[in-house]
């Protein structure tokens, strides 16, 4: 069963990392996921600034492509991010070292990467924040899978304040989303639940 917490009270979060770190012999991997316009990156800053951990930013792992896809739902969840790269990341992490990636390129979002690599420093905790951070694929490296959740006409008014507004693209992103969260991470599969 699923412990809840609410967004607007983070250090009870906190006190619940820590308290299941205790005693980890190697760092503890926390994958906070949720819709996009949930708040994962304002509640992962939080948790960073607190728990002095790593993070690891989904939306660098972006592979989906740029044009707008046609195919199954099923099928963009499962290409979205590219949980190999992260794997790689996660491991290098748990292993007591820094990783670096190149993360995908939203300024020129043609498919490309970064040219400089983004550096993520070995720290007690490794949170990876993102849509799709607690897929199943990753399960084996996860110590704490939490679920950040909002209404759903908050989370798209965050989104059109951040966006201007929602493409034909984005929405084909949402639908994929629907897909994930109703089969590959369903809400009874999250350890913890916070509600925005």
């Amino acid at each position: 069963m699923s412990s809840h917490f609410r967004a607007d009270d983070p250090g009870s979060l906190v006190e619940h990392i820590e308290a299941c770190r205790a005693g980890a012999l190697r760092p503890f991997c926390v994958a906070l996921d949720g819709r996009s316009g949930s708040g994962k990156s304002t509640l992962a800053q939080r948790l960073v600034t607190a728990l002095d951990a790593a993070l690891i930013d989904g939306d660098g792992f972006f592979a989906g492509g740029t044009s707008l896809r046609r195919d199954a739902p099923e099928r963009r969840a499962q290409d979205c991010i590219d949980w190999r790269r992260q794997r790689t990341v996660i491991e290098t992490l748990l292993a007591g070292h820094a990783a670096c990636y190149r993360a995908f390129d939203w300024q020129a979002f043609d498919g490309s990467l970064e040219t400089e690599p983004t550096v993520v420093e070995a720290r007690p905790v490794v949170i990876l924040e993102g849509v799709y951070a607690a897929r199943p694929e990753l399960a084996d490296l996860l110590d704490l899978r939490v679920l950040l959740r909002v209404a759903d006409d908050l989370r798209i008014a965050r989104l059109l304040a951040r966006e201007q507004t929602l493409t034909a693209w984005d929405l084909q992103w949402h639908e994929a989303e629907d897909w994930y969260f109703g089969h590959a991470a369903p809400p009874a599969g999250f350890e913890i639940i916070v509600e925005g």
